[in-house]
C-alpha cells in the first residue's frame, strides 16, 4: 500500500530542501521564556481541558509508553505528557517546549502535518523522512474552536513502532471530539453567566431561579418590587411552599411541565390587586433536570383598563345587564361549538315590553327608565343556571338559555316570565302595569347563523304581539318566506358578477381640523336587475355562505384602485380609498400578491389605498402579523374597523401595524345619550393617540357628535351628516369638477 499523499509531498519537500535523512533537523524556532509562559496563560484553559483529557487517555492506556505533545496553532509546543522513557528520547530529537515544528525546519513531523491536513494523520515508522525516527510511532490531528470553527492547536501521540494500533487514532480523535465540546460548552456557559446577569438586572420582568429540590437560588429586583418581598426573605426557601405559585413550581420540577403566560393574581401588602402574566420551565443540565425558571410581568395597569374597556363595551349602563354585542358574542361562540359538533342546546326568548311607548309618553323617560330598571331587576330573579339575561336597547331583552335538559324547559321559562308582570311596578310611588310580548326560537338540527336565529326569534315577538301582546310565540317554520327569498337570492347573487352588477359607492372621509377630504370608504352595492339597489347587508352573508365573498372582495380592491387611479389622471387632488376585507378573503394565501398584482397593473400609488380588517379577524395571532406586515411592505395603509365590537385586544394595536382604528358608529350613534359610549370613544381617540395611530369616526349624523368628536380630538370624521355613500359619477361632481 502506497503512503497517503501529505506523506509523499512532505518527504518530497524534505529532499528538494537538501536535507540529510540521517540526521535530525532540528527546530530553529523557540518562544522566549517570558513569550512561553505568556502563551501558556493564554492557553491556560485550553491546557488545562487537553490536560484533563490526555490523561484520561493515558490511563486507559497504562502500560504502553506513550507520550502526548500539545501545540499551538503555529505549530510551537506547549505541552508535553506521558512515558519518561519516550520524553528523554524525544529531547535527544528537539522536541522541546516552546520549540516551533515547521515542515521546513524540522521535515516530516506529526505536529505540522496534523495542523495543516486539518484532518487526523499518521506516521509510522519509515514513512518518517529522518531515519532516527523509523522506530517511532505518530498519530495527531488538529482541534478547533467549534462555534467559530478556527484552528486552535494540535495534540499529538508518540509510541515506539512496536506499540503501534490503527485504533489509536480513533481513541485520539474521540478525544479532541471531547475537548472540542468541552471548550465550547465552557465559552457558551461564559456567554450564558453574563447574559443571565444581564436579564436578571436590565429585565423589568419579576425573575425566579430555584435548584432541582425548588431551593430558591435567585430573586431579582423586579420581582421583589411585584410580589413585595425582599430578596433575603425568598432565597433559601422552598418555592413550592408558596401560595401564590408553589403548586406551578411543584409541577415544573415533580413532571417536567411548562407554563406560558398564566394569569395570577394576588394582593400586596396595601390590599391591592396584583395581576401577573407567570411563565415557568424546567432547567436541564444534559439530560438533569437541575432546576426551574419562572418570570413574572406585572400587567395590571393594562388589565384594568381591559376589565373597565370590556364591561363598558359589554353592558348596559341603565341595567348593568350585558347588551347586545356580549349577548352576540355568546350565542356565536355556542352556536359554533354546536356546528363543530359538540353536543348543546340553545333557544333564545326575544322579550319586549307590551305598550312601553305610553308609559314613556306619559309619565316621561325618567320613569321609563326607572321602569326599565326595575323590569331587569324582576327578570334576573328568573335566571336558571345555564340562562343569560341581556338588554337588547331600548325596551328589549333576551334571554340565552344554554344546555337545557328537554325543550319543555325553554316553554317554561317563557310562562314563568309571563307570570313576573302579573304584578305592578312601582315607579316613583306610582303602580305601573305592563306585560310582555315573546317570541321563542330554538336553535334547529341544522347549521343557522346568529343573525338568521335572532331575526327567528324576533319575527316570532312581532307575531306575539299582532296576536294581542302579554303572551309567547315558538317560531316553528323552517322554510319561511324571508328563507326562501334568501334562497331565490343566492342563486341570483351567483350570477351578479359575471354580470356586472355590482357597483361601489364612496363615502367621504373628512379632516376634523382642516375640513378636508382626505379619503373614501369604498362600500359595495349591488344592482340587482329584479328588486333595484341592495345594500351589503342584503347579500354579503350569503356570499361569505356560499364562498363567493372572496371573489367579490377581489373584485372591490380592483374597482376601487382603478377608479381611484382614474380620478387622480382626471386631476382631482389625490385621497386615500379604504376597502373592507372579509375574513375569508383576508385569510386567503394569494391576498398579499393580489393586491401587490392589482397595483402594478393599476399603476395606482399604494399609499393611496388602506385595507379595513376586523378585530375578529386578528384572532389567528401569528398568521395576522405576517399577513399585515407583508401588507405593509407594499406601502398601502391598514385600519382596524368596528374597533371595540370584536376581540379587542390592547395587544393588537402594540404590535399590528395599523395606521388607522375606526370606532364603530354604534358607539357614535349614543355618544351624546349614553355616558358609557361617550366613556369609550374618549378612551379609545387617547389610547390611539399614545400609541401614533390616527382615529376614524364612522356614522357620523349630528351636529353633537361632530362637536364632540371634535372637542376631544378625533382625526377624521366620516357619515351622513357630511354626506352618504355616493356612486363616482356623483362624487366626481362634488370633487373634481368642483
Amino acid at each position: 500500500m502506497s503512503d497517503p499523499q501529505y506523506i509523499i509531498a512532505a518527504n518530497k519537500m524534505c529532499e528538494e530542501a537538501g536535507m540529510n535523512s540521517n540526521e535530525m533537523s532540528a527546530p530553529k524556532h523557540f518562544l522566549s521564556e517570558s513569550e512561553f509562559e505568556e502563551k501558556r496563560m493564554t492557553y491556560s484553559e485550553i491546557l488545562s481541558v487537553v490536560s484533563f483529557f490526555s490523561n484520561k487517555l493515558l490511563n486507559s492506556l497504562k502500560g504502553t509508553p506513550i507520550l502526548v505533545v500539545v501545540s499551538d496553532e503555529n505549530g510551537y509546543l506547549l505541552s508535553s505528557e506521558g512515558d519518561e522513557t519516550i520524553k528523554a528520547m524525544s529531547d535527544q530529537f528537539g522536541i522541546k517546549l516552546g520549540a516551533q515544528f515547521t515542515l521546513e525546519d524540522t521535515g516530516t513531523n506529526v505536529v505540522s502535518l496534523s495542523l495543516q491536513q486539518m484532518h487526523p494523520i499518521s506516521i509510522i515508522g519509515k514513512q518518517h523522512y529522518h531515519s532516527p525516527l523509523y522506530g517511532i510511532a505518530c498519530y495527531g490531528t488538529a482541534f478547533h474552536n467549534k462555534e467559530e470553527n478556527n484552528l486552535l492547536g494540535s495534540i499529538s501521540i508518540m509510541m515506539p513502532i512496536e506499540f503501534q494500533n490503527p485504533l489509536y487514532l480513533s481513541m485520539l480523535v474521540q478525544v479532541v471530539d471531547s475537548i472540542e465540546r468541552e471548550l465550547l460548552l465552557r465559552k457558551q456557559n461564559r456567554k450564558l453567566n453574563i447574559l443571565n446577569q444581564i436579564m436578571l438586572k436590565k429585565t423589568r420582568n419579576g425573575i425566579v431561579i430555584t435548584d432541582e429540590n425548588g431551593i430558591t437560588t435567585e430573586f431579582n429586583e423586579f420581582a421583589e418590587k411585584i410580589s413585595n418581598n425582599s430578596r433575603e426573605s425568598v432565597i433559601g426557601r422552598n418555592i413550592c411552599d408558596s401560595s401564590i405559585t408553589g403548586e406551578y413550581f411543584k409541577k415544573v420540577l415533580h413532571d417536567g411541565k411548562t407554563f406560558n403566560n398564566e394569569e395570577i393574581k394576588f394582593k400586596d401588602d396595601n390590599g391591592i390587586q396584583v395581576v401577573c402574566l407567570f411563565d415557568a420551565q424546567p432547567i436541564f443540565e444534559e439530560d438533569k433536570m437541575v432546576g426551574a425558571f419562572g418570570q413574572f410581568r406585572d400587567i395590571s395597569n393594562r388589565y384594568n383598563t381591559q376589565e373597565r374597556y370590556n364591561y363598558l363595551a359589554y353592558h348596559d349602563d341603565l341595567t348593568l345587564l350585558p347588551n347586545r354585542r356580549y349577548i352576540q358574542n355568546e350565542m356565536e361562540a355556542v352556536i359554533d361549538e354546536i356546528n363543530s359538533g359538540q353536543n348543546r342546546q340553545l333557544a333564545l326568548l326575544f322579550i319586549d315590553l307590551d305598550r312601553f311607548k305610553v308609559i314613556n309618553d306619559n309619565f316621561g323617560h325618567s320613569y321609563g327608565d326607572e321602569l326599565l330598571h326595575k323590569v331587569s331587576e324582576r327578570l334576573t330573579s328568573s335566571l336558571g343556571e345555564n340562562d343569560t339575561l341581556a338588554r337588547m336597547g331600548g325596551d328589549e331583552f333576551i334571554f340565552l338559555l344554554t344546555d337545557f335538559d328537554n325543550p319543555s324547559y325553554v316553554i317554561q321559562k317563557a310562562e314563568e316570565i309571563l307570570n313576573l308582570f302579573n304584578d305592578p311596578f312601582l315607579v316613583n310611588k306610582k303602580e305601573l302595569h305592563t306585560t310582555v310580548s315573546i317570541g321563542v326560537a330554538i336553535y334547529p338540527d341544522h347549521p343557522l347563523s346568529m343573525e338568521k336565529f335572532l331575526v327567528y326569534a324576533d319575527n316570532a315577538m312581532y307575531q306575539a304581539k299582532a296576536q294581542g301582546k302579554n303572551q309567547f310565540v315558538i317560531h316553528t317554520s323552517d322554510l319561511s318566506d324571508e328563507m326562501i327569498a334568501e334562497s331565490v337570492l343566492e342563486i341570483e347573487l351567483r350570477n351578479a358578477l359575471e354580470n356586472d352588477e355590482f357597483v361601489l359607492h364612496y363615502q367621504p372621509q373628512i379632516h376634523n381640523i382642516t375640513g378636508d377630504l382626505i379619503g373614501f370608504e369604498a362600500l359595495i352595492r349591488w344592482h340587482h336587475p329584479r328588486l333595484g339597489m341592495l345594500e351589503p347587508g342584503r347579500f354579503i352573508r350569503l356570499a361569505e355562505e356560499n364562498g363567493l365573498i372572496t371573489q367579490i372582495g377581489e373584485w372591490v380592491i380592483n374597482e376601487a384602485c382603478l377608479q381611484n387611479k382614474k380620478w387622480q389622471d382626471s386631476g382631482m387632488t389625490p385621497v386615500k380609498i379604504s376597502v373592507n376585507l372579509s375574513t375569508q378573503q383576508f385569510l386567503t394565501r394569494n391576498l398579499i400578491s393580489y393586491v401587490e398584482e392589482v397595483l402594478e397593473r393599476t399603476e395606482l400609488n399604494p399609499k393611496y389605498l388602506v385595507v379595513e380588517i376586523t378585530e375578529n379577524m386578528a384572532m389567528e395571532y401569528e398568521y395576522s402579523i405576517y399577513v399585515l406586515k407583508e401588507l405593509k411592505k407594499l406601502g398601502i395603509g391598514i385600519s382596524i374597523d368596528d374597533f371595540g365590537t370584536g376581540y379587542s385586544s390592547l395587544n393588537y394595536l402594540k404590535n399590528f401595524p395599523i395606521d388607522y382604528i375606526k370606532i364603530d358608529k354604534s358607539f357614535v350613534s349614543e355618544l351624546t345619550n349614553d355616558e358609557s359610549d361617550a366613556i369609550i370613544v374618549i378612551a379609545t381617540i387617547t389610547l390611539a393617540h399614545n400609541l401614533h395611530k390616527e382615529v376614524i369616526a364612522e356614522g357620523v349624523e349630528t351636529q353633537e357628535q361632530l362637536d364632540f368628536l371634535k372637542k376631544h380630538n378625533c382625526d377624521i370624521i366620516q357619515g351622513y351628516f357630511y354626506s352618504k355613500p355616493l356612486p363616482a359619477s356623483e362624487i366626481e361632481k362634488v370633487y373634481l369638477l368642483h
